[in-house]
């Protein structure tokens, strides 16, 4: 897959492509200074004013410039207030929405993803209710924003540059786990480990494999999430989700459409505010063996030590991509602070200061030379949110 690359950071100054301006600056200055102290005149005469208004235009177009800046630079500030005035304003809908301290402004979004990367979002907002996310998305469609549903964090890249709109988390409050019999309902943001260790204090068995991915059940659903063996599809039994008008629907397993990392939630782009799984009887003792072996293999085949999105790319059909990345030589491949793993080459790690444009810029050689030896283009598995 193939990202845009940026314009090189040009140095050069408007005017001056030999360094030769600032020189011709310091010495026009002078002989003006010079010639209005000659005129040591101390009242202006009639349309002096005018003069002296010509020759500064003059002076600056001597500097390269073309006439004055100040009409351009005036809009800018103005344009720039109005742009701030109007951000306060959205803010303080937000805020009469779902209270201050759940609405925060130019949010690091490098402390909200497991990749410990990203630039800060214009607005993040945490409601605590399906009723206050429906007035979010009211506000959003109003306001013509973009918005973006973030649960852990994980399986996510965001841009240096941040977010220009709102992220809606949700996993702080749509976060309820109940059992109820062989099934199991919990909120959009509940985590997958918590309703591993809910099932597996139920004696339930069938969600051993989702035990060790970081990640919330809303997110997991949305994308088919799967290891070991084990996919989401397989377990779930209903969705309720919200529409981007604000309806609220309930949605069968067999109407999901889920396949390969996909499902219909996500093709429509549905926002999931809960589900329910269906599970089965087991032994206690088998569930727990079987989460503390999966957990040990992560462990082990895995570089939960350094902080990252998950597996980067998706599988292609036939292939391992870990596999592919390895005899490809790219072992340890690293740009600035991300590397690929040499634990796992599925996983690219951030080593402690990687920016997104570090992972990007990995993942494109990485994409490049796996073709190049196999013939096999990659697939990111990591969505990417925001201008790269």
């Amino acid at each position: 897959m193939s990202f845009g690359k940026g314009d090189a950071h040009r140095t050069e100054k408007a005017g001056d492509p030999q360094g030769e301006g600032p020189l011709f600056q310091r010495k026009t200055g002078v002989r003006f200074k010079k010639r209005r102290k000659q005129r040591n005149v101390r009242t202006p005469r009639p349309g002096q004013h005018i003069l002296c208004a010509f020759r500064c235009r003059s002076y600056d177009r001597r500097r390269g410039d073309k006439g004055s800046s100040g009409g351009k630079e005036r809009k800018i500030k103005i344009e720039s207030q109005r742009e701030r005035s109007l951000k306060q304003e959205i803010k303080q809908k937000f805020c009469r929405l779902l209270g201050e301290e759940q609405v925060l402004f130019q949010e690091p979004m490098s402390s909200h993803t497991t990749f410990r990367i990203g630039g800060p979002a214009d607005y993040f907002l945490i409601p605590k209710s399906p009723e206050q996310i429906r007035g979010v998305l009211d506000i959003c469609r109003e306001e013509g924003l973009p918005y973006f549903i973030l649960g852990n964090g994980s399986n996510l890249l965001v841009s240096d540059r941040g977010y220009r709109g709102v992220i809606i988390q949700i996993f702080r409050n749509l976060n309820q786990i109940t059992v109820e019999g062989e099934s199991i309902r919990a909120g959009a943001g509940a985590l997958l480990s918590g309703i591993a260790a809910a099932a597996k204090n139920a004696a339930l068995t069938g969600f051993e494999f989702a035990g060790g991915i970081p990640g919330t059940i809303g997110g997991a659903v949305v994308m088919n999430a799967g290891a070991y063996g084990g996919e989401m599809k397989d377990i779930l039994r209903e969705v309720t989700v919200m529409t981007e008008e604000g309806e609220i629907r309930v949605i069968p397993a067999k109407d999901l459409e889920m396949g390969y990392r996909t499902s219909v939630i996500k093709k429509a782009g549905y926002l999931v505010l809960e589900v329910q799984i269906s599970l089965k009887k087991g032994d206690p003792e088998a569930i727990s063996d079987r989460m503390r072996e999966l957990a040990r293999m992560r462990t082990s085949k895995q570089p939960l030590e350094y902080p990252s999105a998950g597996s980067t790319f998706k599988r292609p059909e036939g292939y391992f991509a870990g596999k592919l990345i390895m005899d490809s030589g790219l072992r340890g491949y690293r740009v600035g602070g991300a590397q690929v793993s040499e634990k796992h080459c599925g996983f690219v790690i951030n080593t402690g200061n990687a920016t997104a444009e570090d992972v990007k810029t990995l993942m494109e050689d990485v994409t490049q030379k796996v073709q190049e030896k196999f013939g096999v283009v990659l697939e990111p598995e990591v969505k990417f949110l925001g201008e790269f």
